[in-house]
């Protein structure tokens, strides 16, 4: 039997099964997943994340071209293709991936939301390998899928995929923030990295009724939650909840530098106001997924938070503030005891991040799908439950 094509591999159909079966790739798509390989728009060199090892591992396909056909298309993993934004080299991973092909548990579960028919013009932000992207060309039809890419070896490299595969995909180099205005307007909007912000000009490239599919979240952590956003018939704003959480690279425009402990903290972190508290590290955080850590991200305004490894037989948890001030707080959880708590700075960060877990717990312990998202000119907004209400917090950027 031919194991070139990956529909022909006994790996790639079970893998078709088990996502069937997690209604995440639906019958529409099924056609799709079975005819495009994701092996058709991976480099030489990928690195699959490896499930038992917890880390990515470098696979080259002339050296193991058994393990690079299962992890490129019967296995549902995330695949880096680039370091670092191309300054990378060797085959050790990187200290940041920039650019990779996502699960496809993932990408299928996107494109469900996207609601893509046969016929309708779509714009892509982030083409990365060009899989996605050639998915939806293959249901939308050839001519109507236009994706941007920012980094210019990424593009060209998408751009040659798909000249060999021959799907008519557009792919054009450039800030997919701006959009694509020579192609609107747009009956489906998608963006394969996570924003911090939704670009307006998102919503005006897109035809009333349009579909919007993005990652959002806020700088509190590296966590996104799926938004699915329909243009309102004016077409001056789209509106929508959120169907669940994600981790996504971020829109390179959005992307702030990694906070330095030490230019908050250039003491000891018992200098700072001590006190204690009875919340427990799952209570305040949850899981990586979990929807505490994006309602503290939309309570707590300009914060960021880091889980550092466990050590003396608890794990201390660092929270930033990002307004300038250099605030900071440190609590330090213990399984079964009151967590001590250190801040310093003109803001309370811990009391902040205290109130917005109480408001939480107030609210029922809302998971993502309760809250939604608005997006207009002025501005963009998250509410909960009705988007009629106030916002969950008074910020808009």
């Amino acid at each position: 039997m031919s194991t070139d094509r990956p529909d022909e591999r006994p790996g790639h159909a079970e893998l078709g099964r088990v996502l069937m079966a997690a209604g995440v790739l639906t019958p529409e798509w099924a056609p799709a997943f079975a005819a495009v390989p994701r092996s058709a728009f991976l480099p030489e060199l990928i690195w699959p994340f490896d499930m038992a090892a917890g880390r990515s591992v470098a696979v080259r396909r002339r050296d193991d071209p058994a393990a690079w056909r299962g992890y490129a298309d019967d296995t549902d993993v995330p695949i880096v293709t680039q370091w670092d934004d191309g300054e990378h080299s060797g085959t050790e991973p990187g200290a940041t991936p920039t650019s990779s092909a996502s699960m496809p548990s993932v990408v299928f579960r996107m494109l469900r939301e996207l609601d893509l028919r046969p016929g309708h013009k779509v714009l892509e932000i982030g083409t990365a390998t060009c899989w996605n992207a050639a998915l939806m060309a293959h249901r939308a039809g050839p001519g109507n899928v236009v994706t941007v890419e920012v980094d210019e070896a990424v593009a060209a490299a998408a751009r040659s995929a798909a000249e060999r595969y021959g799907l008519g995909v557009r792919v054009v180099h450039g800030d997919g923030a701006g959009g694509y205005p020579e192609g609107a307007p747009y009956d489906r909007v998608i963006a394969t990295c996570g924003v911090r912000a939704v670009p307006y000009s998102w919503v005006a490239q897109s035809r009333p009724g349009g579909v919007i599919v993005v990652p959002w979240g806020t700088h509190f952590g590296n966590g996104d939650a799926v938004a699915r956003l329909v243009v309102a018939p004016d077409g001056k704003s789209a509106a929508g909840r959120f169907a669940g959480p994600v981790e996504f690279m971020k829109l390179r425009a959005q992307r702030r530098p990694a906070v330095v402990h030490s230019a908050y903290v250039t003491g000891r972190v018992d200098e700072g106001d001590e006190s204690s508290t009875d919340l427990q590290e799952e209570d305040v955080l949850g899981g990586q997924f979990g929807p505490q850590r994006f309602v503290l991200g939309l309570r707590v305004r300009e914060c960021c938070h880091v889980v550092t490894e466990k050590r003396d037989g608890g794990r201390p948890v660092w929270f930033y503030g990002l307004g300038g001030d250099r605030s900071w707080a440190c609590v330090w959880f213990r399984e079964g005891e009151a967590a001590r708590v250190w801040q310093a700075g003109p803001r309370r960060l811990w009391d902040e991040v205290a109130a917005a877990h109480e408001w939480w717990v107030a609210q029922g312990r809302p998971d993502h799908a309760r809250f939604g998202l608005t997006v207009a000119v002025e501005g963009q907004r998250v509410w909960l439950d009705d988007p009629e209400a106030g916002p969950v917090d008074s910020w808009a950027v």
